[in-house]
């Protein structure tokens, strides 16, 4: 599952992205569906502007707002036979470049936000995705697989996260189930924050107050 992100450093990507206008637009540390993403498409990568929250070209609503199905994530071992995203999974693969994301654990009312971010030294994780152009609005979902070590306690689904050698299989119409499964992770949890809070105090490292203390 990935329903919160975090927006990478574009710099770090070794892209040309300053006709994407985004130099007065601040980073994002709240990244939610709906949103406009950068992702990467085409070979070599291109970067791209897309809505998060995947529309189908087919859809014969007039605004995408009439767009009701939950299509910010996909299951990647779903995805192919899925009438909403099967027309895109041969011919609108792209990557979703992140600095992280967010899981949330415990009881309902108490929900405790993890911030989820690279185990190694990369900056940028890469998400698979899948884009599709509905009218002239570009849009993409997340695929997700069953997770791995690395989210034990927090999610039984994590995003599809490929390295380098992936991102190349991925691109090229690779079908392999295990694309993502072996990536490294590490997380901590951080301060509960609302849907408008933003700002890179959201993934500092936070200490729960433990149970009978003020």
């Amino acid at each position: 599952m990935c329903g919160r992100f975090v927006d990478p450093n574009l710099q770090s990507l070794g892209l040309d992205t300053s006709w994407l206008k985004l130099n007065p637009i601040p980073r994002r540390f709240n990244v939610k569906p709906t949103n406009e993403v950068v992702i990467l498409g085409k070979t070599p990568p291109e970067p791209m502007l897309a809505r998060w929250g995947l529309i189908p070209s087919w859809f014969k609503g007039d605004e995408a707002k009439e767009w009701k199905a939950t299509t910010f994530n996909a299951r990647f071992e779903e995805a192919k036979e899925k009438p909403t995203f099967r027309n895109v999974w041969k011919h609108g693969r792209c990557l979703i470049p992140a600095a992280g994301f967010y899981e949330w654990t415990g009881e309902k009312s108490k929900r405790q936000p993890n911030f989820i971010q690279s185990a190694g030294n990369e900056d940028v994780l890469f998400f698979a995705g899948l884009a599709s152009r509905w009218r002239d609005l570009l849009t993409c979902t997340i695929l997700t697989r069953a997770a791995n070590d690395s989210m034990a306690g927090l999610h039984h689904r994590m995003p599809v996260i490929l390295n380098a050698e992936e991102r190349d299989v991925w691109l090229g119409g690779s079908e392999e189930p295990d694309l993502g499964a072996e990536v490294k992770l590490r997380h901590h949890p951080v301060q509960p924050f609302g849907l408008l809070d933003d700002g890179p105090e959201l993934i500092e490292p936070f200490a729960a107050p433990r149970a009978g203390l003020l």
